[in-house]
C-alpha cells in the first residue's frame, strides 16, 4: 500500500501545479478543473515521493507539482508496474496507461539540474471510476486475482459455490480485482495445469484456492500446488492454521499450502465458507504488503 502525499492542479498546461490538498476525479475526464484532463490516456500524473526526495538531495529546490505531477505518492515506485495495472484509493479507481515521457524542452527543472525526473519516473493513468481524492488517503495496487474452486459437486452443478464467493468478496473489498472464477473437479492434474497457465501466462497476481485441503481420499490441492510453486510460503498457511485451531481443534487438519511461482502468489484455503473468511480476513492484510514486495514495487520495511 502506498499513501497521497500531496494532491496537485493547474489551469494552464506547461505550468507547474499547485497543491490542493485535496481535488474531484471524473470518470474517464481527470481531475476537475485540471489543465490536462480530457477524454484522453493521459488524465492523471503520478510521481514517488521518495524519488522527488532522492532530486531534492541532490540540490534541487522543488514543491510538489513542480514536474507536472498529479499526485504524489510515497510506497510505490510507479515505473515496476505494468501498463494496465490498476490502483484504488477510496473510490477512485485509476488505470496506468503509459510510463515517462518526453520532457518539455528547456524546462525550469532541467535548465538549473541538467535533468528532469518526469520522463524517467512519471507515469500517467486514466480514471476508470470518479470520486475524491486528499492527501494522506491510502492507494493501492488493484492485483489481478483468480478464484478457484475445487469441488466434484459444485463442478457439476450439484451445489452452489459459495466459498468462492466468500473469497470474491473479501479480496474486492480488500482492494483486489478478481479477474478470473473458475469451479473444478477434485482433480490433481487439472489444477496444476490451470495454476501453471494462469501464472506462466502473466494473467494474474495472486490465486486463491479453495477445497482439497483436508483427508479425504479426492483431496488434493496442496498435492497440485505442491507441483507447481517454485519458492514455498510457508508463513501464511501457519497463520491461518493458527487462526483456525483459535475456533477449533480440528484446524490443524488442514493440509493447505502457499507458494510462489514466477511472479504469482498461490494461497490454498479451506472449502467451508466459515473457515474461509475467517482465514482469509486474518492474512489478506500482510497478504497484500507480501505482493508489493514479490512485485517490487515497494520495500520490505515499508509500512
Amino acid at each position: 500500500m502506498a499513501k497521497v502525499i500531496a494532491v496537485c492542479t493547474s489551469q494552464v498546461r506547461g505550468t507547474q501545479k499547485e497543491n490542493v490538498h485535496r481535488a474531484k476525479f471524473i470518470e474517464d475526464w481527470g481531475i476537475e478543473g485540471d489543465a490536462h484532463a480530457g477524454k484522453w490516456h493521459r488524465q492523471v500524473s503520478l510521481l514517488s515521493y521518495e524519488t522527488i526526495e532522492d532530486f531534492r538531495k541532490r540540490g534541487a529546490d522543488v514543491v510538489d507539482g513542480a514536474f507536472g505531477e498529479n499526485l504524489v505518492v510515497s510506497g510505490y515506485d510507479f515505473t515496476r508496474f505494468p501498463v494496465g495495472s490498476r490502483f484504488s484509493c477510496g473510490e477512485v479507481i485509476l488505470e496506468l496507461t503509459q510510463i515517462g515521457k518526453e520532457c518539455h524542452n528547456g524546462c525550469a527543472i532541467f535548465q538549473k539540474m541538467g535533468e528532469c525526473i518526469m520522463p524517467h519516473n512519471g507515469v500517467f493513468a486514466r480514471v476508470v471510476k470518479g470520486g475524491t481524492i486528499a492527501a494522506g488517503d491510502t492507494l493501492q495496487c488493484m492485483y489481478r486475482t483468480a478464484v478457484i474452486t475445487l469441488s466434484d459437486s459444485a463442478s457439476k452443478g450439484e451445489r452452489e459455490d459459495i466459498s468462492g464467493k466468500v473469497i470474491c468478496e473479501i479480496a474486492e473489498k480488500s482492494g483486489c480485482q478478481v479477474t478470473f472464477t473458475k469451479v473444478i473437479p477434485d482433480d490433481e492434474q487439472t489444477l496444476s495445469e490451470l495454476l501453471c497457465t494462469l501464472c506462466d501466462e502473466d494473467r494474474v497476481d495472486l490465486i486463491l484456492t479453495t477445497g482439497g485441503t483436508g483427508f479425504s481420499e479426492r483431496d488434493h490441492t496442496p498435492e497440485a500446488t505442491l507441483k507447481v510453486i517454485e519458492r514455498n510460503a510457508n508463513g501464511i498457511s501457519e497463520a491461518m492454521r493458527y487462526r483456525s485451531l483459535q475456533v477449533t481443534p480440528r484446524g490443524m487438519l488442514s493440509r493447505g499450502v502457499s507458494g510462489i511461482r514466477k511472479k504469482t502468489l498461490i494461497i490454498n484455503l479451506p472449502g467451508s465458507p466459515k473457515a474461509v473468511r475467517e482465514c482469509l480476513e486474518y492474512v489478506i492484510d500482510p497478504v497484500m504488503h507480501g505482493l508489493d514486495i514479490l512485485k517490487g514495487v515497494t520495500s520490505n520495511c515499508a509500512r
